[in-house]
């Protein structure tokens, strides 16, 4: 008795652990469950590169992983689909617009000297810039007020020359459109007053973001490398004490233009250091700092599709697979008691055994679950459950035959292992396969069927065997019609 007293102990010990799992390490749901967005991106080819190739959607992949895991998702999710789309999934994420504009923007950082000569200029058009800017301000804050609303008359007015100025159609859409088409078009009259790229984000070693001094804003911090701090020392230097701005352009677009003082006038800004300061939100510098670490994208990126799952559908589809799981283990278990009485008992304790153990694996690898992981957990129940019915068929084929009960248990054992380890092999290879070939969601359901099919032989062969040899311990269970009725028993002497 000691051996299998040993084996209990142990599979008790495993008991307690799986369940300590469960409490300390929380599963990790899907997009499915948790709810959360779904962006289908397609890399776009440029005047350079018209066929989009498997090694260009790798390059874009690996930049844009920087700015998931930049963003803050636990448990993102970034896969290639077709030739040239990827599709990521973030649960909990609720602002897909937000992630698109982060992900998508090319993020291409510049720095630029403004040309000798434009100051005047300059000055004009940061005037327009800053007089738009604060009108839309005005008009998102939808106000009341009835001064802010006669200001913003009154600067509309003004501005119908700044149309005519900068050569835009007035009055073609509604106030916002026209705002909107008045800054784009200042923003690119700026850029177009500095000189060509002198330093560009490749130099880039990493940045960050902290608070302004004193101010409510906040800024960019940027490190760059020993080439990079050698250019900026030289690009802050050409421009020292003069009336030209340094501007940093992302994209296109100017995002801040700043002064450099006559004390650099020597030797420039040295240690590769600098500091973007545009009146950023906290929410605005850490997209920036997201964009500025992965990198720019290679290609152009666009978002195609965006698919936003509620964190209440979520929580029904949770619901829903919670009732069909444990009916599922209610029915089977009704089914295993009512066919092979003790043994059945014994199956069904074995059975919860083995979603404990399943649950716990998840919790500690961690495994994200979706709704096809839970199909094929579910599927993998009916395996380990497969496997105690031959176990028990062969048991009760002994007893027919007039075998002693404990022979029987373990004939059944020893007969039965061959067709288990068989039916699970094949299982398994089948779960390989998909994991390896399959794509997203096909992948968590062979990652779910396969662990469960590896826990089925366990349960099957080490639990279910140990509790049977436990009970038979006790001289009151140790009685053949607990497993067959006595009409299907032969005849022998008790």
């Amino acid at each position: 008795m000691a051996r299998p007293q040993g084996w209990f102990a142990l599979i008790l010990a495993l008991a307690i652990a799986a369940t300590a799992v469960c409490i300390n390490f929380p599963l990790q749901l899907g997009l499915d469950l948790r709810g959360g967005s779904q962006l289908t991106l397609q890399v776009q080819p440029t005047s350079e590169i018209q066929n989009i190739k498997a090694d260009d959607v790798e390059a874009v992949k690996a930049v844009l992983d920087k700015r998931v895991n930049g963003l803050g998702v636990s448990e993102s999710s970034l896969r290639t689909i077709g030739l040239d789309q990827l599709l990521l999934e973030l649960p909990g994420e609720q602002d897909p617009s937000r992630a698109a504009k982060v992900l998508g923007e090319t993020a291409l950082l510049e720095f630029r000297a403004q040309k000798k000569g434009t100051e005047k200029e300059m000055q004009n058009l940061k005037q327009i810039r800053t007089q738009v800017r604060n009108i839309l301000n005005i008009k998102d804050i939808s106000s009341n007020d009835e001064n802010e609303i006669r200001n913003f008359e009154l600067d509309k007015q003004l501005l119908s020359s700044v149309q005519k100025q900068l050569g835009l159609s007035v009055g073609v859409g509604n106030e916002i459109d026209q705002l909107q088409k008045i800054e784009e078009k200042v923003d690119k009259e700026i850029v177009s007053l500095f000189e060509p790229a002198y330093l560009t984000g490749k130099d880039l070693i990493t940045a960050g973001r902290q608070q302004e001094q004193n101010l409510s804003g906040w800024e960019v911090t940027l490190s760059f490398n020993q080439e990079g701090g050698k250019k900026f020392a030289e690009l802050t230097q050409s421009i020292a004490g003069t009336r030209r701005l340094l501007g940093i352009v992302l994209d296109g677009i100017s995002i801040s233009e700043a002064t450099v003082g006559d004390q650099f006038a020597t030797a420039g800004i040295t240690g590769g250091a600098a500091t973007i300061s545009g009146n950023f939100s906290a929410e605005d510098a850490r997209d920036l700092e997201v964009q500025l670490r992965g990198g720019s994208l290679p290609f152009p990126v666009k978002t195609i599709e965006v698919r936003t799952i509620g964190p209440t559908l979520g929580a029904e589809n949770i619901q829903r697979s919670l009732v069909s799981s444990l009916s599922g283990l209610f029915l089977v278990a009704v089914f295993m008691l009512i066919i092979y009485r003790l043994a059945g008992l014994v199956a069904v304790f074995s059975l919860t055994l083995y979603a404990l153990f399943n649950i716990s694996i998840y919790a500690l690898l961690p495994v994200t679950l979706t709704l096809p992981g839970i199909a094929g957990f579910i599927l993998s129940v009916g395996m380990a459950v497969d496997a105690n019915v031959l176990i028990f068929e062969r048991l009760k084929d002994e007893l027919r035959s007039g075998n002693t009960l404990i022979r029987s248990i373990e004939t059944g054992f020893s007969r039965a292992f061959s067709s288990i380890l068989d039916g699970h092999l094949t299982t398994l290879i089948s779960c390989t396969a998909l994991f390896f070939l399959g794509t997203g969601l096909v992948k968590g359901f062979a990652a779910t069927l396969g662990i469960g099919v590896l826990i089925s032989l366990f349960t099957a062969l080490t639990c279910t065997r140990t509790l049977l040899k436990f009970l038979m311990g006790y001289q009151a269970l140790r009685r053949p019609t607990n497993f067959l009725p006595a009409r299907q028993l032969p005849s022998i002497p008790g």
